[in-house]
């Protein structure tokens, strides 16, 4: 058993609560059972799984399952997986996997591009209403949070696994690509002419939503075939980006049935 904060593992994970040592080291972190349950059903490679003893007796078909897909099973102590974890009161298991590189994504349906999301529980909000919703997939700009910070994957609530996504430099010259292959570009703006559920959803979309603060850049707005309204309540400014993305995308699935 792991007992030390200084043990040369312990330490290597420690560091993964940061951005920087994620992109350098290529890992990052699952932590909780439920999001280790995802990553055994989507046959996720995981490099390191760290338990206590009194997690391992209370899933003792999980952690099997995880002693088979794992490169490295640690049996730790409580107080080693509290400083692993990013979360107050850790279930009992934290695991490592490498980072995702994903494939440049192909919309032709329907798509959802975020630009500049700063709030992890937002992009995780997001991409687990996305998944339910049908969406083909959710593209990142690189300047926004990472798809795998922590709290991401668990506000996501397991579908950070099963929905497609990458990051792109270059949010306008994929934009161009969809309209180009035939989709309409819809965003969202406060003084738009028409509200979100007068647009026809039944044809192939591409949403787009921008950062919690400032919104969508002008010079992504600029390329919308439509922008549209969420009417509000006065004295009301503005919506949380994933509830407009809630609202947006269960529209679409409402009237293509």
């Amino acid at each position: 058993m792991l007992t030390s904060l200084q043990n040369p593992l312990i330490k290597q994970l420690r560091k993964l609560h940061r951005a920087k040592e994620r992109r350098e080291q290529q890992l990052f972190l699952l932590e909780g059972t439920h999001l280790l349950e995802e990553a055994c059903a989507a046959e996720a490679t995981l490099e390191t799984v760290c338990h206590t003893e009194a997690w391992r007796s209370q899933h003792p078909t999980l952690w099997q399952n995880l002693t088979d897909i794992a490169q490295r099973i640690e049996l730790v102590s409580p107080d080693v997986l509290r400083a692993i974890a990013t979360t107050v009161e850790p279930d009992g298991v934290v695991a490592t996997a490498g980072r995702i590189h994903a494939q440049p994504l192909h919309f032709t349906q329907l798509g959802l591009m975020l630009e500049t999301i700063q709030d992890p529980g937002n992009l995780g909000t997001i991409i687990r209403t996305a998944a339910a919703a049908g969406a083909e997939g959710l593209l990142l700009s690189d300047d926004s949070v990472d798809l795998d910070n922590p709290k991401v994957l668990r506000s996501s609530a397991g579908q950070w696994f099963r929905l497609p996504m990458a990051v792109s430099a270059d949010l306008t010259a994929e934009v161009l690509k969809c309209k180009a292959a035939g989709m309409q570009v819809i965003s969202t703006a406060p003084t738009a002419p028409q509200t979100y559920w007068e647009v026809d959803f039944c044809q192939p979309t591409l949403i787009l939503l921008g950062n919690e603060g400032a919104g969508l850049s002008q010079a992504l707005n600029d390329l919308a075939d439509r922008q549209v309204t969420i009417p509000l309540s006065r004295r009301v400014e503005s919506l949380n980006v994933a509830i407009s993305a809630a609202l947006i995308l269960y529209e679409v699935k409402r009237q293509r049935g």
